[in-house]
């Protein structure tokens, strides 16, 4: 029983790793403008626009 419990821990902490690795392992200025942004003069946060 214990051992099973022990697998279940580790999928369940190895299924985490992996959703914090893709939601936090983006660009690190963000999103890329797309030209759609550019046309809608939306204010964005990227610098050096």
């Amino acid at each position: 029983m214990g051992l099973i419990l022990l697998e279940a821990l580790l999928a369940l902490v190895l299924l985490v790793l992996i959703v914090w690795w893709t939601m936090f392992s983006g660009r690190k200025k963000g999103e890329l403008v797309t030209k759609e942004d550019v046309k809608s003069n939306k204010p964005n946060d990227v610098e050096g626009s």
